[in-house]
C-alpha cells in the first residue's frame, strides 16, 4: 500500500510539475491565464467525460440490481454488465472516434483488453448472443436521444421519495 501511495504521489508531482509549474515559469503570459487554462481544460475534460460515462449508465431501461442477503448477485458478470450499460450512437465513426469507442459501453465492459477500433465489429456478435440467451442489448440511435433519456432519468430520480432502509 505505501508502495502505492508513494507511486500516486510521485505521478501527480510529475503531472502538476509539467502541466502547470513549468508553463507558469516558462511561458510569458499573466500566471492568471495560465491558470485559468489549467482549470478550463479539467472542466472541459470532466464535464465530457461525465456525459459520456452517465449517457452510458445512468438510463431508464438500465437494471440497477441488488445484492441479496448474503451480498450475493442474481447473475454472472457478463449478464451484469448488460443489464447495467447502454450504448449510444453506434452508427457515428467520428463520435466513435473521438470519444474512443466509449459510446460502445457494453463492449467497453465486456471487452475492456480490447482496442476499441473493433467494438462496431464485435457488437454485431454481442447482439446475436444476446438475442439467443434472452439478454436485453441497448443502445441508443444517436447520442442527443442518450442525452435526452438520461435527462428524463434524472428527472425521475428526483422525483421518487427517499425511503431510508433500516439497518
Amino acid at each position: 500500500l505505501k508502495k502505492e501511495l508513494k507511486q500516486i504521489i510521485l505521478w501527480k508531482l510529475f503531472y502538476y510539475s509539467y502541466i502547470l509549474v513549468l508553463p507558469l515559469l516558462l511561458v510569458p503570459v499573466s500566471p492568471w491565464l495560465t491558470l485559468l487554462g489549467f482549470v478550463t481544460m479539467h472542466a472541459i475534460t470532466g464535464f465530457s467525460l461525465s456525459i459520456v460515462f452517465q449517457t452510458a449508465h445512468v438510463m431508464p431501461d438500465n437494471i440497477y440490481p441488488l445484492p441479496d442477503d448474503d451480498g450475493n448477485m442474481e447473475n454472472n458478470w457478463a449478464i451484469h454488465q448488460m443489464l447495467t450499460t447502454s450504448n449510444f450512437s453506434p452508427k457515428s465513426r467520428i463520435f466513435s472516434w473521438f470519444i474512443g469507442g466509449l459510446n460502445y459501453q457494453v463492449e467497453h465492459h465486456l471487452f475492456a483488453n480490447i482496442c476499441h477500433v473493433h467494438y462496431k465489429d464485435i457488437s454485431k456478435i454481442v447482439v446475436e448472443t444476446a438475442k439467443e440467451h434472452g439478454v436485453p442489448y441497448r443502445t441508443q440511435r444517436n447520442f442527443m436521444l442518450a442525452l435526452w433519456n438520461h435527462y428524463k432519468m434524472l428527472r425521475h430520480l428526483g422525483r421518487v421519495e427517499y425511503i431510508p432502509v433500516k439497518s
